[in-house]
């Protein structure tokens, strides 16, 4: 395994590790690639708001995820972190297993950009963002779960 794929499967497994994934959201699945991350969910009714569809935590979860691990997927020595995230809900999903799609989009010495869409168990495009991020001083170590 090569060095970006060395990272990319410790990005995973940090992600997997983290109490909200492991405990709150268990059974999400993540896959990181250059400047891509996709992850999946199956859609549980603990999810739901009053009219029995997915809270929009949940969008915000899965499109700020998506976006913050493809931005990660090139920064190889810091944890990133996310300054601003705008998202936009745009049908409800009650069922089925969802998948958020993050790409990078623009990077500099400390900034970074990074659009992402949530789909339904039909590929529908259920909600997108756009994500800023910037390096943070946490360095990728085992005590944080990269490993």
């Amino acid at each position: 395994m090569n060095e970006a794929e060395t990272h990319y499967r410790k990005l995973e497994r940090m992600y997997l590790a983290a109490p909200v994934n492991n405990q709150l959201y268990k059974g999400i699945t993540i896959r990181i690639s250059h400047e891509k991350a996709e992850l999946s969910l199956k859609v549980e009714e603990k999810f739901f708001h009053a009219a029995r569809a997915i809270h929009g935590s949940v969008y915000f979860k899965m499109l700020d995820d998506a976006a913050f691990f493809a931005v990660n997927s090139i920064v190889r020595d810091v944890f990133v972190y996310t300054v601003s995230v705008n998202v936009h809900l745009l049908r409800p999903i009650s069922s089925g297993i969802i998948r958020s799609t993050g790409e990078l989009k623009f990077k500099s010495k400390n900034l970074f950009i990074a659009d992402s869409h949530l789909y339904d168990e039909n590929n529908k495009l259920a909600g997108k963002a756009t994500g800023n991020f910037m390096k943070s001083k946490i360095g990728l170590t085992e005590e944080i779960g990269y490993k």
